[in-house]
C-alpha cells in the first residue's frame, strides 16, 4: 500500500472525524466536498498571509496555492486560514506603526487558535512582511504539530539612473532632499522607482534576516530564504516544503523538536555572520519564549562574541539578498560557519535530516567570481555586529548594532524627544548637530505602545550626512534597514519608569560600544532626585489591541511578549 495512506502515528484530526459522535462534525466537512476517504487523511493548515496591503504579501496567493498543491498530491486535506499583516514601510512614522509589533501577538495567535481549534494534524505558514515571520514562528511553536515555514521572498531591486534600489533608498532621499542633496523631482524618482513589484523588502532587513535565521533554525528548506518572489523557484519550493511537512507528519517531528538552544545558537550565528536587523534580538527572545528554551538577551552576545560578519549586505553594506542567493545563499553561510565551528551540525531539521547532513555537499569556500559571501579568514568584522549594551541606561539591556561605523563611541549633549515626529522635524529643519545624542523615549512596549520603528528620524540622519556623528537612543525599534550610531531595544522603558525618562535637554550620555556602554553621565544623586519627582504619564490608549498590548507586554529585554506571566 501507498505510504502515503499509511500514518505512522493517530491523527490529531481523526478526534473530530471519527466516531458516531463525530457525525455532526463530518458533516461540516462534507458541506465543502469532502468524501468518506478523505477522513483518513492527515487535516493540515495553510496559515496564508496573502494581502492586497503591502508588496510583502501581494505575492503570497501563489504559494498558497502551491503549498495546496503539495499537500493534495502527498494525500493530505489541505485547510486555508488567514493571517493578518501590518506592513512596517508603510505605516513608519505613523500611528500605524505602532501595531506592527502588536500584529506579530495577533498572527501568533490565530494560527495557534486555528491550529487547535481545528485539532489539524500540520500546518504550513506563508508570510511575508516583517511581523508574519516571529508572529509564524512563536504560532507554530505554540500549537507544537509539525509545522514549516514558507517565506514569501524577497523583493528585486529598483533601478533608477543604472543604482539599485529598495525602500531604505526613499527614506534616506527623504533627508537628502531636506539637506539640499537632491531636488524634489530627484526625490520623487526615487520614490516612484525604489519598490518594482511584489516581495519583502531586498537587504538583510528584518523579513530577509528572520527567512535566513528560520532556514538556519532548521524549518524552513535550504536556500527558500533568499529567493525572489516573482521567481519560479518560489513556487516550486512551497510546493515542496508542503511534501516535506507530510512527511515530518509522518514521522510525528515537530518544532519544540527542532527548536533547542543549540538551534537558536545556530540561527543567532547566521544573523551575526550575515549582518541581520536588531529586530532579530526582540523576536528570537520571543521565539524562544514560546518554544520553553532558556535564552537571555546576554546570550546574543555570547554569540556575537564568537561569530563574524561574513557577508557584505545592507544596510550598512553592498548587496542586496538576491545577491546573497546567487552567491550560494544560506546554505554557503552555514557550511563557512560548520566548518569553523561556529554551528552545531547535530541539529535535526524538519526534513529529517541534520545540519551536517543537508550542507554535506555544499562547497567549503564561497565561490572566488563573487564578493557578497566572505571568506572565514577575510570578513567584513573579526565579531557580530549586534551588540549588547548596558549601563545607568540601560540595566536589562540595549541593542545597538555596530557595523559600518567607523568609531562607534560618542559622547554628547542629549536632545529629548518624547515622540518621533517632533524628533524627525527637528532633524529636517537643521537643528540636530554633529555631537548631539538624540533621545525618542515613550515609544517602548508600553510606552508606544507597541514599540515603533525609528526608521524614519535615523534615515533622515543619514541622508543629512550625519550617521556617523549624531548618535540616538530610544525605548523603541529600529527597522532592520537602519544603520549608524544609534541605540534600540533600551530596558526599562520610560514607561516602566526605566532611567531613560529621566534625561533632560543637554545632560552628557555615552554611547561606547567598544565597552558595551550606554550611560547618563548625571551624578546617581542627581538622578535619584528626578526619579522622585517622576510621573508615570497617562496611558495613550484605554480600549481595544493597543491597550491589551500595552497592559501585557513584558520588556524589551525578555522580547516583549504578552504570556510572561
Amino acid at each position: 500500500m501507498d505510504k502515503k495512506t499509511i500514518p505512522i502515528r493517530p491523527l490529531r484530526s481523526a478526534n473530530i472525524t471519527e466516531g458516531k459522535s463525530r457525525a455532526p462534525n463530518r458533516s461540516m466537512y462534507y458541506g465543502m466536498g469532502y468524501k468518506e476517504t478523505d477522513f483518513g487523511k492527515p487535516m493540515v493548515g495553510v496559515a496564508n498571509g496573502h494581502s492586497t496591503i503591502t508588496p510583502c504579501n501581494s505575492g503570497l496567493q501563489k504559494l498558497a496555492d502551491a503549498a495546496v498543491r503539495g499537500i493534495e498530491e502527498a494525500g493530505g486535506n489541505p485547510q486555508i486560514f488567514g493571517t493578518p499583516t501590518i506592513s512596517d514601510g508603510m505605516a513608519m512614522g505613523t500611528e500605524g506603526m505602532k501595531y506592527s509589533l502588536v500584529s506579530r501577538e495577533v498572527i501568533a495567535d490565530c494560527i495557534e487558535t486555528c491550529v487547535q481549534g481545528q485539532w489539524m494534524d500540520g500546518v504550513v505558514v506563508v508570510g511575508g512582511c516583517d511581523k508574519n515571520m516571529p508572529g509564524g514562528m512563536m504560532g507554530m511553536l505554540r500549537a507544537n504539530v509539525p509545522a514549516i515555514y514558507v517565506y514569501g521572498g524577497t523583493i528585486l531591486p529598483g533601478k533608477w539612473k543604472g543604482q539599485d534600489l529598495n525602500i531604505v533608498s526613499v527614506f534616506e532621499a527623504v533627508g537628502q532632499n531636506a539637506a539640499g542633496k537632491i531636488s524634489d523631482q530627484e526625490l520623487k524618482d526615487i520614490e516612484q522607482h525604489a519598490i518594482p513589484g511584489t516581495g519583502s523588502c531586498g537587504g538583510m532587513y528584518t523579513a530577509n534576516t528572520m527567512s535566513s535565521a528560520f532556514e538556519a533554525l532548521g524549518l524552513s528548506l535550504p536556500y527558500s530564504s533568499t529567493m525572489a518572489n516573482p521567481h519560479d523557484e518560489k513556487q516550486n519550493s512551497a510546493k515542496e516544503s508542503a511534501k516535506v511537512l507530510m512527511e515530518a507528519i509522518r514521522m510525528d517531528l515537530k518544532p519544540r523538536d527542532i527548536v533547542t538552544k543549540k538551534a537558536i545558537e545556530n540561527a543567532v550565528a547566521v544573523i551575526m555572520a550575515t549582518g541581520g536587523s536588531t529586530n532579530a534580538v526582540l523576536h528570537f527572545l520571543a521565539i524562544a519564549h514560546a518554544a520553553g528554551v532558556e535564552w537571555s538577551i546576554d546570550d546574543f552576545e555570547r554569540i556575537r562574541k564568537r561569530t563574524p560578519v561574513i557577508c557584505d549586505l545592507k544596510p550598512s553594506g553592498k548587496y542586496l539578498a538576491v545577491d546573497l542567493h546567487e552567491a550560494g545563499g544560506i546554505p554557503q553561510v552555514m557550511k563557512i560557519l560548520l566548518n569553523a565551528g561556529l554551528l552545531h551540525g547535530d541539529c535535526i531539521t524538519i526534513t529529517g535530516k541534520t545540519v551536517a547532513e543537508t550542507l554535506k555537499d555544499i562547497p567549503d569556500q564561497p565561490r572566488a567570481d563573487q564578493d557578497v559571501i566572505r571568506p572565514i579568514g577575510n570578513p567584513m568584522y573579526k565579531e557580530g555586529h549586534l551588540a549588547i549594551l548596558k549601563g545607568n541606561l540601560s540595566p536589562e539591556g540595549a541593542v545597538a548594532k555596530i557595523t559600518g561605523l567607523k568609531n562607534p563611541v560618542i559622547t554628547g549633549p542629549a536632545r529629548v524627544f518624547d515622540d518621533e515626529q517632533s524628533a524627525l522635524q527637528a532633524i529636517l529643519d537643521g537643528r540636530i548637530k554633529a555631537g548631539d545624542v538624540m533621545v525618542l523615549r515613550y515609544l517602548g512596549p508600553k510606552g508606544g505602545p507597541g514599540m515603533p520603528e525609528m526608521l524614519a528620524p535615523t534615515g533622515a540622519l543619514i541622508g543629512a550626512g550625519l550617521g556617523e556623528s549624531v548618535g540616538l537612543i530610544t525605548d523603541g525599534r529600529f527597522s532592520g534597514g537602519t544603520w549608524g550610531m544609534v541605540v534600540g531595544h533600551v530596558a526599562p522603558e520610560a514607561a516602566a519608569g526605566g532611567n531613560i525618562a529621566l534625561v533632560n535637554e543637554g545632560d552628557s550620555i555615552t554611547i561606547d560600544a567598544h565597552q558595551l556602554k550606554l550611560q547618563l553621565n548625571v551624578p546617581d544623586a542627581e538622578i535619584a532626585q528626578r526619579r522622585a519627582a517622576w510621573k508615570a504619564p497617562a496611558p495613550r490608549y484605554t480600549r481595544g489591541v493597543q491597550a491589551k498590548f500595552a497592559f501585557n507586554a513584558s520588556s524589551a529585554s525578555k522580547g516583549a511578549v504578552l504570556d510572561n506571566f
